[in-house]
């Protein structure tokens, strides 16, 4: 079973736990408030220990009243603190209130003076917490900005102000939290889309409510935090023991692509990897990926013996979208292999309305996502969740939608992605990931493990080529760290 801490919820989920603690297990909601509260403070004394004034942000509802709390809890340390309230504290209500007039009886609010954001070491973000339904606009909208101009270390209370907690998209605005405390259960929106952008290092803290109450709901989608999970090799196997990835793709002008997927397949475990490409760049492959062998097709034909003892096909890297590439599309999907599609294959399955009926899995972009849905990449990453599922009702395959928070869905169980950085936003990547996958579901894994194993694997390579640089990295610096990924713990 997935631990809690694995467990991604809607936000109404939450909210539900949060009701359930309180009125079927007795928590008063003031004494869960003073607990998030002390968290946060221990957050920002382990992670900030010269900081000497505190700026809280307070905006309405019990994300204002953990502000309140931690503006007391700090003032007690001894740090010297500004509380911004951006409504009326007489609006507020409920355990909010109770925290807020603790906190009036030994302090006031200052004005709403952006001068105080100068002069505070950190900012404690509890202006907008998971109830947000609009776009935020106004005053709202310009503290926000005001807040990520500052370049102040920022702790957002339970969820960067701005951020849906549900899709992680952005409403209008959001904080950019250096770190974000969150509460009861993960909310999936701070895992995928804008989430990793705006949440920075999230914290999580059950505020020790009682687990009963999580049987209650039924997660929306588990994080990947296993990573990848391997069978052990034995010591007697041969190449003919770990499957024949067979790549297709390399249109003219475009033989990087398939060289990328079939060094990639090589390094994560492959026995044999063959390459299909146009016969100009025969002598490209060979040379850059000398292990692969590498055939020509003139006119778009897939000859029988070049698919003999194939264990998956992997099409789509560099392969256009032209009659050569669209013949060829077709013939691998009759040979009803289990098949890796990706790219152009994916762009022809859009633009020809080609259904699959071979066991496969597609590695969509959110571009290539919306032209399978027939929307726009906007719609795609307004809700991510979403649109998987309606690629899996589309296609029945394994889906992958890349992106920050990689999503993978097999029609049962949706998982996430907690690796990988923007340094791996540049062209060859999703070829990488097309020869990973294809490699483990060559090497016995059903797809859903092979999708979901592949992944992590390609994300953790990424971090490891990038360490802390933002830009700069190579889809093939990735590939030379597979090898040390795929084999950790083996």
């Amino acid at each position: 079973m997935p631990t809690l801490s694995s467990l991604l919820y809607t936000p109404e989920s939450v909210r539900r736990f949060d009701h359930k603690a309180i009125h079927d297990h007795g928590i008063p909601g003031y004494t869960l408030m003073r607990r998030a509260g002390k968290v946060v403070l221990d957050v920002l004394l382990e992670n900030y220990p010269q900081a000497k004034t505190i700026l809280v942000l307070c905006g309405a509802g019990n994300n204002a009243g953990d502000g309140y709390v931690i503006a007391r809890l700090a003032q007690q340390r001894g740090l010297m603190v500004s509380v911004v309230s951006l409504v009326n504290p007489d609006t507020l209500q409920g355990d909010a209130r109770q925290a807020y007039e603790h906190w009036y009886e030994t302090a006031e609010l200052s004005a709403n003076d952006e001068s105080l954001l100068s002069n505070a070491d950190v900012i404690i973000d509890a202006m907008l917490g998971t109830g947000l339904k609009r776009n935020v606009e106004a005053e709202w909208k310009r503290w926000i900005d005001l807040v990520n101009d500052s370049d102040k270390p920022v702790i957002a209370v339970d969820v960067p102000s701005g951020l849906d907690a549900l899709t992680g998209t952005i409403k209008g605005a959001a904080i950019s939290a250096n770190i974000t405390v969150t509460f009861i259960a993960l909310k999936a929106g701070l895992f995928t889309a804008s989430g990793k952008a705006c949440c920075g290092e999230i914290i999580f803290d059950s505020l020790s409510v009682p687990k009963v109450i999580y049987e209650s709901e039924t997660p929306v989608a588990e994080l990947l935090l296993d990573g990848h999970q391997l069978p052990k090799r034995r010591h007697d196997s041969h190449k003919g023991m770990h499957g024949h990835v067979l790549v297709i793709g390399g249109n003219q002008g475009m033989p990087g692509a398939v060289i990328l997927a079939a060094r990639a397949a090589l390094q994560s475990g492959a026995g044999r990897v063959s390459v299909v490409t146009q016969p100009g760049h025969i002598a490209a492959v060979a040379v850059a990926c000398p292990e692969a062998m590498v055939h020509g097709s003139v006119n778009g034909e897939l000859a029988e013996v070049l698919v003999e003892n194939v264990s998956v096909i992997a099409i789509g890297p560099g392969l256009g979208r032209d009659a050569w590439a669209h013949r060829l599309l077709m013939q691998s999907i009759a040979l009803d292999l289990p098949m890796v599609l990706d790219a152009d294959a994916l762009n022809l399955i859009a633009e020809k309305n080609v259904q699959i009926k071979a066991p496969h899995i597609m590695t969509p972009h959110p571009g290539e996502a919306a032209r399978l849905l027939s929307t726009d990449t906007i719609a795609v990453q307004a809700d991510r969740f979403d649109a998987i599922r309606r690629l899996h009702d589309l296609q029945k395959g394994v889906m992958v939608l890349k992106g920050s928070g990689t999503l993978i869905f097999d029609g049962q169980q949706l998982g996430v992605c907690p690796y990988g950085n923007p340094a791996m936003a540049v062209a060859g990547m999703g070829d990488v990931l097309s020869g990973v996958i294809a490699a483990l579901v060559a090497q016995g894994m059903t797809l859903d493990q092979a999708a979901t194993t592949g992944v992590c694997i390609h994300a953790q390579a990424g971090d490891r080529a990038a360490g802390t640089d933002v830009r700069g990295v190579l889809a093939s610096e990735v590939i030379e760290k597979i090898r040390a990924v795929i084999n950790d713990g083996q």
